[in-house]
C-alpha cells in the first residue's frame, strides 16, 4: 500500500517533529495538509506537497471547520497525526488550574478533537493510519512536570482504547514516545530549567541530554523515519502500540 497521493493531516506541522513528519510523507507522495496556530510559519515551511492551514488545536469550531475544508480540497484524510502540543514542567504545589487545564486542552483534548474529525472522512476510505505523538513521559513519570506527564499518559490511552474500538478494520492507531527530541521546545526548556534550577543553560541542556538512555539528543527525522514505517504495508498488523524512541530500554 503506497501512501503517494493519500492525504494527510499533521498538527503542529510548522517546527520540530511535526515538520520532519510532514516532510517525510510529502516525500514520500502524501499530500499532507499542515497545521499550527501562526499561518505565517506555516507558510515559510510549506514546500511542494506541504498544504499550510491555520488552525488552533484547542478550538473545536477551528478544528472541525479547518478538517473539513482540507478534506475538501484534498479528499479524505487516510493519515491523522495529532502531534500538536506543549511541553513544560512546573511543580505541582505551584500549579494554576489554567495551567493545567491549557496543557490538558491542547496535549489530550486537541488530540481528540483532531482524530474525531479526521474519522469522519477516513471512515470513507479502506486504509487509515492514526499517530499520536505521546512521549517517554506517557510511559513513565518525568519529574517535575506532572501535567505534562499526565496529559502524555491520557493520549497513550486514548490511543490503546481506539485501537481496540478497531481492531480487525484497515485503520490502526499506535503512538510515538520520543525522548528529548532537538526541536524549538528543547530549546525553550533550556531556558526555562535554567531558571528555575538556577544554573547555566549549558547545564540545563545536559540534564535533558543525560535523560536519554543513549546520552544525545534524538534528531526529528529519526521520529520520522518511525511515523513513516508506521504509515506503510510492513506495519499493518502493528496496532495499539507504544513506540519509545529514546535511546534504550525506559
Amino acid at each position: 500500500m503506497s501512501i503517494s497521493g493519500k492525504h494527510a493531516f499533521v498538527t503542529g506541522g510548522g517546527t520540530g517533529i511535526g515538520l520532519a513528519i510532514a516532510q517525510a510523507l510529502a516525500a514520500a507522495g502524501a499530500e499532507v495538509t499542515i497545521t499550527g496556530r501562526r499561518q505565517e510559519v506555516l507558510e515559510q515551511v510549506a514546500t511542494s506537497g506541504l498544504h499550510p492551514m491555520a488552525m488552533d488545536v484547542r478550538d473545536e469550531e477551528a478544528v472541525r471547520t479547518t478538517v473539513a475544508r482540507a478534506v475538501e480540497v484534498r479528499g479524505p484524510v487516510q493519515i491523522c497525526v495529532a502531534n500538536a502540543g506543549v511541553a513544560e514542567g512546573q511543580s505541582l504545589h505551584k500549579m494554576s488550574l489554567e495551567f493545567w487545564r491549557n496543557m490538558m486542552a491542547t496535549n489530550l483534548d486537541g488530540a481528540f478533537l483532531t482524530i474525531r474529525e479526521c474519522l469522519k472522512s477516513m471512515h470513507q476510505t479502506d486504509w487509515g493510519r492514526v499517530l499520536t505523538i505521546s512521549s517517554i513521559a506517557g510511559v513513565r513519570g518525568l519529574k517535575g512536570a506532572p501535567c505534562y506527564t499526565a496529559s502524555k499518559h491520557g493520549l497513550i490511552g486514548l490511543t490503546r482504547s481506539l485501537s481496540e474500538d478497531y481492531l480487525g478494520t484497515p485503520i490502526t492507531f499506535n503512538a510515538i514516545c520520543p525522548g528529548y527530541v532537538d526541536t524549538p521546545i528543547v530549546a525553550r526548556n533550556t531556558v526555562s530549567i535554567a531558571d528555575r534550577a538556577g544554573i547555566d543553560q549549558d547545564a540545563a541542556l545536559q540534564m535533558m541530554v543525560k535523560s536519554n538512555r543513549h546520552k544525545r539528543l534524538i534528531a526529528p527525522e529519526e521520529i520520522a523515519a518511525a511515523a513513516l514505517w508506521l504509515c506503510g504495508p510492513e506495519s499493518q498488523s502493528v496496532s495499539g502500540q507504544t513506540i519509545e524512541i529514546a535511546g534504550g530500554q525506559t
